[in-house]
């Protein structure tokens, strides 16, 4: 799809990108044909769309797919989707808030894709609510801005490593491919993209219960960065058993979380007892 496609689509309509949804359309053919490529697709694929826009994507994925879902939010945006697939027999079109389907809807995502050129505003709602499930998607090739971008392939002592990192990556392996310059999207956003491809582990690093234990002990290590992470973790464990896994770890009990790598975090988590946490509809990752 051109951007003079694009524009001409849109003022038909009278449809005005909405900055909320953080709605960026890619209209370069190229970057599309990229994006298709790293997804290695087949007739035996389930493929997953998170905000499909005007199709630019979606038409290459029900070329190549056996079954494409497709979630768009935007009332107009889905409207126009219905009318122009309406002859994709192996496309469903859903219409709602692709975090609330994530999250409320029991969808094993196990032997599917996601590829996506994901929506700005929700990128890092999504990719934790799909990682934090035992039932996450085997592979993820994303078109997403530079900043989220550093954060996934953040390394400890980088400025980007954090809790988004280290979610992400205790359940995927993640490369990066290609960058996308900010002009081939309309409208332009500040920050360029780039297209990552996110590998599900063979193995998981921990079972979905420890998994859980380890999103809390992350996410209160890094609660206040500049903090000694064995004195923020007193909140939730008592010190001697701290101390102990600090020792066997040989980790300095003045080290703050950025310098903790995720193989240190994975066996901290096996050290520590489990902790009675509840689940909370409001974190992905502690469900």
């Amino acid at each position: 799809m051109t951007l003079s496609e694009i524009k001409r689509i849109l003022a038909e309509g009278g449809i005005q990108p909405a900055k909320s949804l953080g709605q960026h359309f890619l209209h370069d053919a190229n970057q599309v044909r990229r994006i298709l490529e790293a997804a290695e697709l087949d007739s035996k694929d389930r493929v997953l769309e998170i905000g499909p826009g005007l199709g630019a994507l979606t038409e290459g994925l029900a070329a190549r797919a056996g079954r494409v879902l497709a979630i768009e939010k935007d009332d107009r945006l889905f409207a126009w989707l219905e009318d122009h697939f309406a002859g994709a027999k192996n496309l469903s079109l859903r219409h709602g808030d692709a975090l609330e389907v994530l999250q409320h809807e029991p969808i094993d995502w196990t032997g599917w894709k996601l590829v996506s050129n994901l929506p700005y505003s929700v990128t890092s709602s999504i990719l934790l609510q799909l990682s934090a499930s035992s039932n996450c998607p085997r592979r993820m090739v994303i078109a997403l801005q530079l900043e989220v971008v550093q954060r996934l392939l953040a390394a400890p002592g980088d400025f980007d490593y954090g809790v988004l990192t280290l979610l992400i990556q205790l359940r995927y392996r993640v490369n990066r491919v290609f960058r996308i310059t900010a002009r081939c999207f309309f409208p332009e956003p500040k920050v360029d993209s780039a297209v990552l491809v996110l590998e599900r582990r063979e193995e998981a690093l921990l079972s979905e219960r420890l998994a859980v234990v380890f999103a809390r002990i992350v996410r209160r290590s890094f609660s206040q960065r500049r903090k000694i992470m064995l004195k923020l973790l007193k909140e939730d464990w008592p010190g001697e058993q701290l101390i102990g896994a600090f020792d066997r770890l040989g980790l300095p009990y003045q080290v703050r979380a950025e310098a903790v790598s995720l193989d240190q975090f994975v066996s901290l988590t096996r050290m520590l007892p489990i902790l009675r946490i509840q689940p909370s509809p409001d974190n992905p990752a502690t469900k």
